[in-house]
């Protein structure tokens, strides 16, 4: 476990920031406030160090098989300190822990073949995948962990070395994570740098770095497109969702409420593929809502460490006031909280699970990513009226359709825009399917064969199949 630092008061000192734990609102731990003229260094270990792992995949696969093994074994150091400067419940740390080995093994055993071209031509043609070099993932503080396996197996199993900055909310766990990793790979493979900004802008515009991976706001997003297009620079860009969930007229509201409820409000509605919008048949909104308020009134708010807690705190104090701001707008807007709708009165950034009804359809929290526990559930007359408010936004991450005429609900799950469409279910992904977004959404693919080869060029050669005179 990194050396802990004897603890300050918030702010930076001596190269040094705080960590707040959300459950109290107070400082506990801090990390390196690493400068941006710093990065020049570690991005040049970064490109040494690449000349030798590119070289070996037998060796990577066997690095990051033993890495997913540290991790497994550090699972009891990591998931206490994920939740306590996270917030979220101590077994979804752990569930965190377990997807983030998991992914290293996938990724460990995807080693890139050549790949022959067959024409017609009297020419060997052969595509041979080569690594791309240093890569930068910047990850954010809702889910630290598997977001940054996410960007380093398959950047680490496809030849590149990685720079990974977590966000300032939540690199302690990071930290830990990739000093256990690190342990199983060669020096300066995964690099870890710690800082406030403008240390993330600097690193996305880094002319060392050749691909730019990022999960975070639209806003944020452009701005890394902007810096990486500086060196041209590869960017895959994970940007938030604002995911619907329609309910078909066949549907048991009763039956799918405790699906459709955690679905919303997993890691207190911080989940970029949660639902955040319910669309349900007008004769049957009040019996949902009121499924999704029971569940909500029913649910045991409290700190993550503390046993029973089912729902944490809001992450930090930037993103509470949002979460404060789309509800109160909301409100004044004529919805109505049928249960929720406040912060909690408790130290740190606790807000109620809330359930609107009656909220207009062109209020913020319904047009925009409120990315906390509120939930709008909103009446519709017809299917095409339903899917076409599902699609009304700039958001196309994910949605789903929900019903027991399976084949009616794929039908309307086919007719919407976004990257991933479920059916009686939300935000279940597979390690081995393509993650992706449209719209503001993003920009490039995650997952699966697919995030390995964004991680890869294409090296072409061509040889004759006799040697010519």
């Amino acid at each position: 476990m990194p050396t802990r630092q004897p603890r300050r008061a918030p702010g930076t000192r001596d190269g040094r920031f705080a960590v707040l734990d959300p459950a109290t609102g107070e400082a506990f731990d801090e990390a390196p406030d690493q400068r941006p003229d710093e990065l020049d260094a570690v991005v040049a270990r970064a490109h040494k160090a690449w000349r030798g792992w590119r070289a070996d995949p037998v060796a990577r696969t066997s690095a990051l098989l033993a890495a997913a093994d540290a991790v497994d074994a550090a699972g009891a150091d990591l998931a206490p300190l994920l939740t306590r400067e996270q917030g979220k419940p101590l077994a979804e740390s752990y569930a965190e822990i377990s997807r983030t080995t998991a992914r290293l093994r996938y990724f460990a055993e995807s080693v890139p073949g050549p790949q022959p071209i067959t024409d017609g031509r009297p020419v060997r043609s052969e595509i041979r995948w080569r690594s791309l070099g240093p890569v930068a993932g910047i990850v954010p503080w809702n889910f630290p962990l598997q977001l940054a396996s996410a960007k380093f197996a398959p950047a680490l199993a496809a030849g590149n070395t990685m720079l990974l900055k977590p966000s300032p909310f939540t690199p302690l766990a990071t930290r830990l994570l990739v000093s256990v990793v690190s342990d199983a790979l060669p020096a300066d493979v995964l690099t870890i740098v710690t800082g406030r900004e403008p240390l993330g802008a600097h690193l996305a515009s880094h002319p060392g770095i050749r691909h730019v991976t990022f999960t975070g706001s639209v806003t944020t997003g452009r701005a890394v497109a902007r810096g990486a297009a500086a060196s041209l620079a590869r960017v895959t860009l994970e940007l938030g969702g604002n995911d619907a969930a329609i309910l078909l007229e066949d549907v048991d509201p009763e039956r799918i409420a405790d699906r459709l409820f955690w679905a919303a409000f997993r890691n207190c509605g911080q989940v970029c593929m949660a639902v955040k919008r319910v669309y349900a048949p007008a004769r049957l909104c009040s019996q949902v809502v009121e499924a999704l308020a029971q569940r909500a009134k029913t649910t045991v708010v409290g700190a993550g460490l503390e046993p029973g807690s089912q729902l944490g705190p809001v992450n930090n104090a930037p993103q509470l006031a949002r979460v404060e701001r789309c509800t109160a707008q909301a409100l004044a807007d004529g919805a109505r909280a049928v249960t929720g709708g406040r912060r909690l009165d408790r130290p740190g950034y606790f807000f109620a699970p809330t359930i609107l009804a009656d909220v207009p359809h062109d209020s913020p929290v319904v047009t925009e990513e409120q990315f906390g526990p509120v939930l709008p559930v909103l009446p519709y007359r017809n299917i095409d009226e339903a899917v076409e408010a599902a699609n009304g936004t700039g958001f196309g991450l994910g949605g789903s359709v929900w019903g027991t005429d399976l084949d009616r609900a794929e039908a309307v799950a086919d007719r919407l825009e976004c990257g991933t469409a479920w059916i009686n279910h939300h935000a279940e992904l597979s390690l081995a399917q393509p993650f992706a977004g449209i719209k503001e959404s993003g920009v490039g693919v995650a997952g699966g064969p697919w995030g390995l080869y964004g991680n890869l060029r294409p090296f072409v050669v061509h040889r004759p199949e006799e040697e010519r005179p």
